[in-house]
């Protein structure tokens, strides 16, 4: 049950699941940014950090979480994102899943862990989700991609692409169906606000993750994608750290909390480990674009070459902009993440 009041000029929004009260706030009054998340949801446990701000950033009236896209070729996948959903109770955000792409089909270190977790007593420690007896049917990525963007306003949806191109690139290439009469590149060009993606390494000799476990599509996508682009290269995300502290400290307002227990299983709750923030920061840009938290390059264009390696070419006409970060910004960024990421459940 969700409410929404005004208290001193903020817009106060309650949720009550069960016994736990949700209390967000949202200090000005804007539209929210319409975002569809497009994820390799199991690989690195940035993407769950990502999913979880935009959670909390919805919550806040932020941001308005029109589906998740999954690129990694996993059963779990999708039904992590549902499970991480249901807990900040936004269950009816509609999830695509990838179909024969191939990439990365392991089940990872935290997906089917967490969904089975089970405490000492052999009880599920989120028994909120019986992921044995889930049944849910869920979508086809590129379908789902072309029904959100023919529902939506003209140039209102930002796109964000954390994981590999391969959900993108068969949109460019998707023909018109029943949910419009345009092709997929026609679709993305009169729906989408500007795509701002997880994505290369634009300072180092060094083939990115995201790129380079599908390399024709992301050469397809930053070729043909008609609207504007954001990167964020690996060494923005390098830079920002979440700390083991945070982990340790932020999370206990519930017995168990589903990011700190996928944490523990991917990377261990040592205080003085630090995970890279990579896909965190595509999303704090798309909510909070005019706050200045980074840095933009000139425009120009993004290049991918055969092997996965990225390069970006200023040119006046270009569509593309890379993100820069400076040593004031990395901290303020890191605050902000950790806030977003454990915004506290009253």
């Amino acid at each position: 049950m969700r409410n929404s009041f005004v208290f001193l000029g903020f817009v106060l929004s309650v949720d009550v699941v069960g016994s736990i009260l949700f209390v967000s706030s949202n200090a000005y009054a804007k539209d929210p940014v319409k975002i569809i998340y497009d994820t390799d949801m199991g690989n690195d446990i940035d993407d769950v950090f990502a999913l979880t701000m935009l959670n909390n950033l919805e919550k806040r009236g932020e941001v308005d979480l029109l589906a998740i896209t999954l690129t990694k070729d996993n059963k779990h996948a999708a039904p992590y994102c549902q499970f991480i959903n249901v807990f900040y109770n936004n269950p009816d955000v509609p999830i695509g899943a990838v179909k024969e792409s191939g990439v990365t089909p392991e089940d990872g270190k935290f997906l089917l862990q967490s969904l089975e977790a089970k405490d000492e007593d052999g009880a599920l420690k989120f028994p909120f989700f019986d992921y044995a007896n889930d049944k849910t049917e869920y979508y086809e990525a590129t379908a789902l991609l072309r029904k959100t963007l023919a529902a939506q306003e003209d140039g209102s949806v930002v796109i964000a692409q954390v994981g590999f191109s391969t959900n993108l690139a068969r949109l460019l290439d998707s023909p018109a169906d029943e949910f419009s009469p345009l092709n997929g590149k026609e679709l993305a060009a009169k729906k989408v606000k500007y795509l701002v993606a997880m994505a290369g390494n634009f300072v180092d000799k060094h083939q990115e993750y995201n790129i380079v476990n599908d390399v024709p599509a992301a050469r397809k996508v930053f070729a043909e994608w008609p609207t504007e682009i954001y990167c964020s290269g690996f060494e923005v995300g390098r830079e920002i750290k979440m700390t083991g502290v945070a982990m340790l400290n932020d999370y206990g307002y519930v017995k168990y909390h589903p990011v700190k227990e996928a944490y523990n299983f991917y990377r261990g709750l040592d205080p003085k480990a630090e995970q890279c923030t990579w896909d965190l920061t595509t999303i704090l840009f798309a909510a909070r674009q005019d706050r200045g938290y980074f840095g933009l390059s000139e425009p120009g264009a993004i290049v991918v070459d055969e092997q996965g390696f990225t390069k970006f070419v200023p040119s006046p006409d270009g569509k593309a902009k890379i993100f820069k970060v400076s040593p004031e910004q990395i901290v303020r960024v890191r605050e902000a993440f950790e806030w977003l990421c454990s915004e506290r459940l009253l």
